[in-house]
């Protein structure tokens, strides 16, 4: 279905949980107590009330959605859902060269993990776990599964890990990746420091041999390659260069409520009309009524964590 501002709404990022086993310090994420997570069951109701609506791409996130135990069957659920036609799951890493295989087998299209260094100590440094020998090696394994893609998102922090671009860059020059440099977001106290952000036209001035890619699939995502990569290199840019007009996603927290915007608190709480598959779709469409023309990250203000909002 088309928004308010003619947006065609045909992706739904489910947030599987707020736990996650790692501690990124961009991501504003705290050791929460525990909360209600959605059921498989519930799950599989809101993606055919989704469905009905007209969305067709789902991506699993959290948190860290492989930290759930049922997630084999959750993927198997959503894959299975009349209309859906691709399904994604974003993820740090640390698990998935153990299930990659069995994700690949329960309908899961591609793979996005998330891998801001490849020096062990700034990965330290940044996540607070020493787990960078396993994320590698769930990113290779995900090489060799099959997926339709795989894809390395990336946060560059001026000063913390900006020097890591090149090495990153390699990995999409040496295997058939992409290697997305995402924004950095106010989330935390440190998202909201604009000095620290390292934006698209920095790194294209540091790596001029990067050419446009002119078959741009659409997506938040502006691609780049050079001669000789087996891969692309993407800019995700929401601060210095807003796509709001381009956005076709909405979101479902782990509790059940909408979140119209991955820059506002708002949240629509469809929770209550579960079992009433006529009301939930229509709450849901009212909600997508709902969402804004934009997000306002340039007016420096700090929203939630992101391991709370599911990126």
């Amino acid at each position: 279905m088309k928004d308010n501002f003619g947006r065609e709404i045909d992706y739904l990022r489910i947030s599987l949980t707020r736990r996650c086993d790692l501690n990124c310090s961009y991501c504003g994420h705290k050791k929460d107590s525990e909360q209600r997570e959605l059921t498989v069951s519930e799950i599989a109701l809101f993606v055919r009330a989704f469905a009905k609506l007209g969305i067709k791409k789902v991506r699993l996130t959290g948190g860290e959605p492989l930290v759930r135990e049922d997630i084999i069957k959750i993927a198997e659920t959503v894959r299975s859902v009349k209309g859906i036609e691709s399904l994604y799951i974003t993820t740090n890493g640390t698990r998935l060269s153990e299930m990659a295989k069995e994700l690949k087998n329960a309908g899961v299209d591609g793979v996005n993990i998330s891998i801001d260094t490849l020096d062990n100590e700034r990965y330290k440094a940044l996540t607070g776990t020493d787990k960078l020998s396993q994320v590698l090696d769930g990113f290779y394994t995900a090489l060799n599964t099959g997926f339709s893609s795989v894809k390395v998102n990336s946060v560059l922090v001026r000063g913390k890990n900006d020097e890591d671009a090149a090495s990153l860059i390699r990995l999409a020059e040496n295997n058939f990746c992409d290697v997305r440099f995402i924004e950095l977001m106010p989330f935390s106290r440190q998202g909201d420091e604009q000095r620290l952000i390292v934006t698209e036209r920095e790194l294209l001035g540091r790596f001029p041999f990067l050419e446009p890619v002119h078959d741009n699939e659409k997506g938040a995502a502006r691609y780049y390659t050079a001669e000789g990569f087996k891969g692309r290199i993407g800019f995700i840019s929401p601060r210095s260069c807003k796509f709001c007009s381009l956005c076709n996603r909405i979101r479902l927290l782990a509790d059940g409520r909408i979140k119209l915007c991955l820059g506002s608190d708002e949240t629509v709480d469809v929770m209550p009309y579960i079992n009433d598959g006529e009301r939930l779709t229509r709450e849901i469409e009212n909600a997508i009524l709902r969402k804004p023309a934009s997000h306002h990250f340039e007016d420096g203000d700090s929203f939630r964590g992101l391991n709370l909002i599911g990126g």
